[in-house]
């Protein structure tokens, strides 16, 4: 009996088992033991996962999705082989694919599975990660972890650490930064205060800087490729490997060379350690400032740490380690391997659930169901708002209806919602250090107060309107454009209809979202004789909605053809 721990990252995904009281990496890939977090999609409609997919993604760019776990909770689909394709789709493809591959090495499969997430996921990305193992369709018992305590229980493997002592983590990866703090306990560990993180930070970030700088010494030549040329896209896409490789070589060397081969190109940039310091220090700052606010939010001070562990791929540059260490005055831990030791706590986190049923510390409190998941502290409160009350009927496509099911938090594979580049364009371009993605309306928000009930709000109608369209989105604008030449419907108001009384926990409006100053909950949808008719209620604080200039609910959405990718997401002219 084994168990197993995986740890997705933005960059590369590694696994590890558990048996007899020990824990091992499993070999995933051919030359390293993590492989590629790359998902390819084939001209006969099958998927390739990890190097497969990285190797052909060179010649068939327009085919291969990367760093998906960053779009987590963008509900902008991402276009691979022209498919729309949700983050938590691709990564589904991901996590069934490793756990295939164990299972093959293995000979079955494992009772206690492990998944780890950064620690700064709120309850919305954590439940679409829920969402993405469930597509998996893994065998036997899923649990879930933050990666800083994945870590920190595989240290604590390697290294005495008495109960009662403090860990502070810092986890650099390849695509997100995150920073916690944590208290051993007799049986694992417990987070204290609020875990911090970045985003957007990582190893892809440090390796488009070297890329930038290779451009830059090229002096404009990259310019001059021919972006339809494959020839010329191949020969971008390994200068980009060869920059990555020379960012990690300078973990270890001072200086290295950058071999540039183009089709109206052949010469080497060299690059030293400084030159990289110089270029990432800025972005470093932002993570310590991250790991002082986790330490201040853990009510203790940094002379009270027992270590600092140094957790991820990108933790492994010496700069990390000097600022670290200069700022906290504590003794800096770097695994030997960082880029495993997440997947190996986390299999020796399985390897409890599996022996006892439940383990210390929320790091492997099996997830609730969706439905039941508290509701967080409410904020201060105040006098309920009057309310409106309001139905938008939105017609839909000369298309024959379908019928409406329940549908998850949101569609797996939503249809395009604006039009995009091509990847040859974005790997010449300055910077780029991803393919890029499919365009969305980003209206202004509204006022700082109520950012939180807003966020739950969005959250919640999001859920609410799962089953509106393929492609459906919400938003709720400030103000709005009408350039005279869109011909989206405009919606009409008509009678309220009351919510049903049978609203999932997680979908319901709550007193939380209507202590905000402006607030939204859409109640129902229903598709019929081809109109689609959407329920809601509504307070605009006193003032008059507008499109134009002022506070609205902006609902859209289509069928994948109408309305026209230009167009989603647009204002309706008005009437």
């Amino acid at each position: 009996m084994y168990t197993l721990g995986i740890d997705m990252g933005t960059t590369f995904t590694a696994a590890a088992t558990w048996r007899d009281g020990h824990a091992e990496i499993v070999p995933l890939g051919s030359r390293s033991a993590a492989i590629p977090s790359v998902v390819l999609l084939r001209e006969d409609e099958t998927f390739l996962t990890g190097e497969a997919a990285n190797r052909r993604g060179l010649t068939e760019p327009h085919r291969v999705a990367r760093e998906f776990k960053r779009r987590v909770g963008d509900t902008t689909p991402i276009l691979v082989g022209g498919v729309p394709q949700s983050a938590e789709a691709l990564m589904s493809r991901l996590l069934r694919a490793v756990a295939d591959q164990v299972i093959d090495r293995e000979g079955g499969p494992p009772p206690v599975t492990c998944v780890s997430h950064p620690a700064n996921w709120g309850a919305y990305k954590i439940d679409l990660l829920r969402q993405a193992v469930r597509m998996a369709d893994l065998e036997g018992s899923v649990i879930y972890t933050t990666e800083p305590e994945a870590a920190a229980v595989s240290y604590a493997q390697q290294q005495r650490i008495e109960p009662g002592a403090v860990v502070a983590v810092y986890d650099l990866g390849g695509g997100t930064f995150d920073a916690a703090v944590l208290r051993k306990t007799a049986t694992g560990f417990d987070i204290l205060g609020r875990p911090e993180g970045i985003e957007r930070l990582g190893g892809i970030d440090f390796d488009a800087a070297v890329f930038h700088h290779v451009r830059s010494a090229l002096a404009g030549q990259l310019k001059e490729l021919d972006e339809d040329d494959p020839g010329a896209i191949a020969a971008v896409a390994r200068l980009r490997e060869e920059c990555v490789q020379a960012k990690e070589a300078l973990s270890a060397d001072t200086d290295t060379t950058i071999p540039v081969l183009l089709p109206n190109l052949v010469t080497e940039v060299r690059l030293t350690r400084s030159e990289l310091e110089a270029m990432v220090r800025p972005a470093l700052y932002g993570s310590v400032e991250a790991l002082k606010r986790a330490i201040r939010s853990a009510g203790t001070a940094p002379d009270e740490l027992h270590s600092v562990l140094l957790v991820g791929g990108s933790s492994r540059m010496p700069i990390v380690a000097q600022m670290v260490t200069s700022e906290f005055g504590r003794p800096v831990a770097v695994d030997a391997h960082p880029k495993h030791a997440v997947a190996l706590g986390g299999a020796w986190l399985a390897s409890g659930a599996s022996s006892t049923g439940t383990v210390s510390g929320r790091a492997v409190a099996p997830a609730p169901p969706a439905a039941s998941r508290p509701e967080p502290a409410s904020p201060k409160a105040r006098p309920a708002p009057p309310i409106k009350a309001g139905v938008a009927a939105v017609p839909t496509s000369p298309a024959a209806p379908r019928p409406v099911s329940p549908a998850p938090a949101r569609p797996t594979s939503p249809a395009p919602a604006g039009p995009s580049s091509s990847w040859a364009t974005s790997v010449l371009s300055a910077g780029a250090a991803s393919p890029p993605q499919a365009g969305r309306a980003s209206p202004p928000a509204p006022p700082t107060r109520g950012r939180r009930g807003k966020r739950r709000l969005l959250i919640g109608a999001g859920l609410g309107l799962a089953l509106l369209l393929a492609a459906g989105g919400v938003a709720y604008a400030q103000y709005g454009r009408d350039d005279g030449k869109k011909n989206i419907p405009a919606a009409a108001i008509q009678p309220s209809v009351k919510p049903s009384p049978t609203l999932p926990a997680d979908e319901q409006c709550t007193d939380e979202i209507k202590s905000n100053r402006r607030w939204v909950c859409l109640t129902s949808a229903v598709l019929a004789d081809g109109k689609l008719t959407i329920n809601y209620n509504v307070d605009y604080d006193g003032s008059t909605p507008d499109v134009d200039a002022g506070y609205h609910l902006h609902i859209y959405g289509g069928d994948g053809k109408y309305p026209p990718d230009h167009l989603m997401g647009s204002h309706a002219p008005k009437s």
